[in-house]
């Protein structure tokens, strides 16, 4: 919801004067960011994307965190200290973000948006002083908020720790749910047995749990690989400045602010062992990318299979019913379609581009930085936010309430040609085939066809075709 302030700034425009290093320059009266900020914001009225508000966050949990490491080493007193965290507790609680306006498509450092963040809570300062905002009274932007600090190591700082923070609290918890919900169906469903389907045909029987146990293992690998994505990017650039010498910076900077980032967190996060690759290199973005790239391409593939097995309800497979979430059809009466399986397939492609544009702009580093990193993070977070949903919705209006249609089941395992198999060992494989094709020429069953050519006895063959039996390995 917008605030009353800019609603009042829209209706009757007022505006007050800011000064950066290029000059003066108007800025709306209602908003806490200064002149620098707004140059972005009339440069770039490119997408009216702004960037994510997890990456805002993050930049006031990391501001606050640099205040605090620089009056452990004496650099800030303790009054600036605590009025940078005042304000940069607003900034991480979210409580600040009408007042982050930049566009995603801006200077590919960041540089924008780290500056807004300086303004911000310089100016936020000036409020809680009873200063006038403004003034860079008691907090300068630049001397007190960035000190020790560049856009070029904080922005990817930035990066790292909002993208690690959102798989620990969205990803990771709803990929764990889908998992669940999909291992509940696994072990309600053990004794029903199905026919398999390998190239779109039949194949030989195996139980609805066994399948669902499959798509199950397969979520499951989707979190770890969200935690592996995670652990990449654990590695922060903070600390290497402007082209990762750390000009500017005290050299025990980089280590407390990690400290203070690991433990407000829970995530260890470390000083990167290179500096130069930490902020000419974005591969570790790229690495998470593809991780989030194979989770995205494995919900679609059990999105997908559900959507198949729930085909119908009539002409279909017809398995599983699906649950009726909505009417299907503007003309079609008492149609019901799988719009949860259609969801998250929509979401995990739309992902799966985001992790591509992520790796085109990972390969568009140049030198001693990287200038594509507002991208990067819209592409991921926004990758991690859909998936996220996707999966929670899909786990709760979708598999929670799927149900068997057993009669279907059996009806298909009983019709199906490819339990000859397990004739294999008694007749061989070329007899066995010529049943299935003569079964299949004259609408006959296996038995009626095994029995007509005197190939097995009665006992045998009923022993042998036990589809249950199929479907448990031998001891």
């Amino acid at each position: 919801m917008m605030s009353s302030s800019k609603q009042e700034n829209q209706s009757e425009p007022k505006m007050r004067m800011e000064r950066d290093s290029m000059g003066p320059l108007e800025v709306p009266e209602w908003a806490l960011y200064g002149a620098s900020t707004q140059r972005a914001v009339l440069n770039f009225p490119i997408s009216g994307h702004r960037m994510p508000d997890d990456f805002i966050r993050s930049l006031g949990i990391i501001k606050s965190a640099c205040a605090v490491a620089n009056g452990e080493l004496g650099r800030l007193s303790k009054e600036k200290e605590g009025l940078i965290m005042a304000a940069a507790k607003e900034i991480s609680e979210g409580l600040l973000n009408e007042h982050f306006p930049v566009d995603v498509f801006q200077t590919g450092s960041g540089t924008s948006s780290n500056m807004n963040a300086n303004e911000v809570i310089a100016n936020r300062c000036s409020q809680l002083a009873g200063k006038p905002i403004g003034s860079k009274d008691p907090i300068h932007p630049n001397d007190d908020v960035n000190l020790g600090q560049s856009s070029n190591d904080i922005i990817p700082t930035v990066l790292h720790v909002s993208l690690a923070l959102a798989l620990k609290e969205k990803l990771i918890p709803a990929l764990d749910k889908l998992a669940q919900s999909l291992s509940e169906k696994s072990e309600v469903w053990s004794d029903i047995v199905k026919i398999g389907r390998t190239h779109l045909m039949d194949a030989t029987p195996l139980t609805l749990g066994q399948e669902f146990s499959g798509y199950a293992a397969q979520v499951r690998k989707g979190r770890e690989r969200a935690r592996k994505a995670l652990e990449v990017l654990t590695e922060l650039a903070i600390g290497g400045t402007a082209v990762g010498t750390g000009i500017n910076a005290h050299p025990q900077f980089a280590g407390k602010v990690c400290r203070i980032l690991s433990k407000t967190t829970g995530i260890p996060f470390r000083e990167a062992d290179d500096h130069f690759e930490a902020q000419g290199a974005r591969d570790d973005c790229v690495e998470a990318a593809g991780y989030i790239n194979t989770i995205a391409a494995s919900l679609t593939k059990v999105a997908n299979d559900i959507r198949l097995l729930g085909s119908g309800p009539r002409s279909g497979l017809g398995e599983l019913t699906l649950p009726a979430t909505q009417p299907g059809s503007s003309i079609m009466p008492g149609k019901v379609n799988p719009v949860m399986s259609e969801m998250l397939v929509q979401a995990s492609i739309y992902a799966m581009g985001l992790c591509h544009c992520v790796t085109l702009c990972g390969r568009d580093g140049h030198f001693e930085l990287n200038v594509t990193i507002p991208l990067m993070a819209h592409s991921l977070h926004e990758s991690i936010i859909c998936l996220s949903n996707g999966a929670t919705v899909f786990a709760e209006r979708c598999v929670e309430g799927l149900e068997v249609n057993r009669e279907r089941c059996q009806e298909l395992v009983d019709s199906s040609l490819m339990l000859v198999t397990a004739l294999n060992p008694y007749i061989g494989y070329d007899k066995a085939a010529e049943v299935a094709k003569t079964a299949f020429a004259e609408n006959k069953t296996l038995r009626q066809v095994v029995l007509e050519k005197g190939l097995m006895d009665e006992a045998a063959l009923d022993q042998a075709l036990q589809p249950l039996e199929m479907v448990r390995p031998k001891e």
